[in-house]
Parts: C-alpha cells; structure tokens; sequence
C-alpha cells in the first residue's frame, strides 16, 4: 500500500477530495444516457455557463493531455500551428501528443519565468500567408504556468488583442486555472472568457479531481467539431457521467477555489520557512549561492516553490521525501559543488504540518 506521507512531487500525487468521490456514488445510482446523454452532463453545462458565459460549452474528456490536444486540434486546419512557450506543457511534457495525434506544428518562443508577452506573436506573424511556413493561427498559453507564475488579466488580454489583431485564435492550458484565479481572487471567467481567450483546457484532476478534465469552448467560433475530434482521440468517455459529476462537484460550489487557495497558501508558507536560509531571488537560475546553498529561482504565485539548492542535498532529500528536479542549475560559485534546481509542488490536501516538516528537512540536509 502506498505511503500516507506527503509527496512535494506533483499535486498529481494528492488523494480525489472527500466532495469528489462522494459526487461519484451518487452520480453511480440506476442508468443514464452514455456518450453525455445523462443528467450529470447537463448539469454542468449549466454550471460551466455561470463560471464562464453564456456561449461557453464543456466537453469533459479523461485527462489533460487529451483536452489540450481536443482543444488545439479543434482550432486548427491542417496545416496550422501553434506559438507557446518552450517551457509548454504541450511542448515538454506530453510526448509530442499534438504533433503525433494532431498534426499540430509547435512553434516555440523562449520564456525565462513561464509566460508569454504580445512579442510571441509578432515573432511568427510574418509567416502568415508563407506557403513553405506552417501557419501560426492559434497561441497557447499556460495558466498558472509550468514555472509557478500567474499571468495577470491585463496580460492575458495584451496577448488576445494581439493574437485577435493578427487572426490568431487564444488557448489556455489551464491544468491549474483554479490555482491562478485563487491567487489572483478573481473569477474564472475574469482570466479567461473577460481577456479574450477563445478555447480553455480545464484542469481538474490537479485539484481533487479522481480524473477527468474539459474542454471549455468559450467563443464558439474557435472550434470545431469538437465532438468529432473528442471521439477519435479516443476521449470520449462512453459513462461520461462519472466525469461530468466530478467536475461539478468542484465547480458547483466553488470547491475548486478552496482546494486551489489552500494549495497555493501551504506553497506561500514553503517559502516563508525556507527564506531565511537563502540569499534571496536568483534570475533565471543563476548562479548567486547562499551560505546555505539554497536560492529560489521564481516568484511563487500559486502552488509551486521552484529553487537551486545542492545535488547531493537534493538527492538525501529525496530519500525521504517525493520532488521531481526541474533542471541542471550552475556549479555553486565558492564550493563548486553540482547543483540543481527543484520543483516542490503543494497540494489541497498539503498540511501545515506536512509543509513545516519537509521545511525543516530541508534546513537540516542544508545544515543551515
């Protein structure tokens, strides 16, 4: 049986909530419609709408990796692509899903902190019309980002009315949304459907979800066929009520944004604790040591702690404690010793003891 420790790998590692699984027997109760002809699934139409518009549609599917590949392959003609950051999901973590199962040509723009700026656009619209270029027609961006930050709306919006301006349509991989409107204290629709964003991946298995994800389609001419290309990426959920109800268990009474502001808290107080043991921020995972060895390499606006801190402690770390290394970080500029720079991730289920406990950890393996 599995530990009943705390991971600080993934806030994929966390339990379903309690609201959760409780959704699922209820919604498991004599038969219903398949393929979303069932009770569930209109419910949460209702919701999605009350959440993001009146033209939004859901179109729950398994996983996250399938939504975005929906969604993006939904946007796109054949011969489209795709501008996001090198750091993308899409990009780096999904073994090429859209490129093998959708075709989808992902054109990638350098971005130290994780977010995009109306730049990206403007670096490939000269393709446009280039019939030996693939034709950049829809930008995706990641909110909160794989590197913990948060686009603010006026970001967001600076990046649809660019994108809009040259005929580009806005996705936004939003495995973490709940995690970015929380630490914004906006609504859901306020960093999407207000900015402009046309297609919303919608992440719920990050935030106590069992499975299952959707595809919010929000401006209702940014997709299409959506059902088609759901069916044969094979995301179709044949019982789809048992993803339907999950997903309005955490958006009907706005759990999403408690387990998201609980995550985000638990990472805020990480940093607190360890921040007296670092010389403070390092840009883009440089090279200033602390006595200790620790320093953080990006804000922390959600639920992520990111930070460089000594292979060898990372590694004795490690033995007690689940986190994922991000990337090779500098030799240390006294010591010379290797390091590396981490990723520790809080969940809604990260205690306050969970978070002071590994903090300590942490401490000691410095010697600090």
């Amino acid at each position: 049986m599995p530990s009943t420790q705390r991971s600080f790998a993934s806030d994929n590692y966390a339990p379903a909530h309690p609201a959760v699984l409780a959704s699922l027997t209820a919604a498991n109760v004599g038969h219903a419609g398949s393929y979303g002809a069932d009770p569930w699934t209109g419910r949460l139409q209702e919701v999605v709408r009350h959440h993001f518009g009146e033209a939004a549609t859901a179109y729950p599917v398994f996983n996250g990796t399938g939504a975005n590949v929906v969604a993006l392959t939904s946007m796109l003609p054949r011969w489209g692509a795709v501008v996001t950051s090198e750091h993308a999901h899409i990009h780096q973590d999904e073994n090429a899903a859209p490129e093998r199962v959708g075709g989808i040509k992902l054109l990638t723009v350098p971005s130290p902190d994780g977010r995009l700026t109306p730049a990206a656009v403007d670096r490939f619209v000269g393709d446009l019309g280039d019939q030996h270029r693939a034709q950049p027609l829809v930008v995706s961006i990641t909110q909160a980002t794989e590197r913990g930050t948060v686009y603010s709306p006026d970001e967001i919006r600076a990046i649809s009315d660019r994108a809009h301006a040259a005929g580009l349509r806005v996705h936004l991989d939003g495995a973490r949304l709940a995690n970015a409107a929380a630490a914004l204290g906006v609504s859901l629709r306020a960093t999407t459907t207000d900015v402009g964003v046309d297609v919303v991946s919608f992440g719920g298995t990050k935030n106590g979800l069992l499975f299952g994800e959707a595809v919010v389609v929000l401006d209702p001419d940014a997709a299409q066929g959506v059902d088609f290309v759901r069916k044969m990426t094979m995301q179709l959920a044949s019982k789809m009520r048992f993803v339907s109800a999950q997903l309005t268990a955490l958006l009907e009474d706005d759990l999403w944004r408690a387990n998201a502001a609980h995550a985000n808290a638990m990472a805020a107080r990480l940093r607190a604790a360890l921040a007296p043991v670092t010389a403070g921020e390092v840009p883009d995972g440089g090279t200033r040591a602390a006595p200790s060895g620790l320093a953080f390499t990006q804000p922390t606006q959600a639920n992520a702690v990111f930070a460089v801190l000594p292979r060898a402690v990372a590694d004795r770390l490690r033995a007690d404690v689940a986190f994922y290394d991000w990337a090779a970080a500098a030799p240390d500029p006294v010591t010379g010793d290797e390091r590396v720079e981490v990723r520790w991730m809080c969940s809604w289920d990260t205690s306050e003891e969970d978070v002071d406990a590994f903090a300590a950890a942490v401490r000691a393996a410095l010697g600090a």
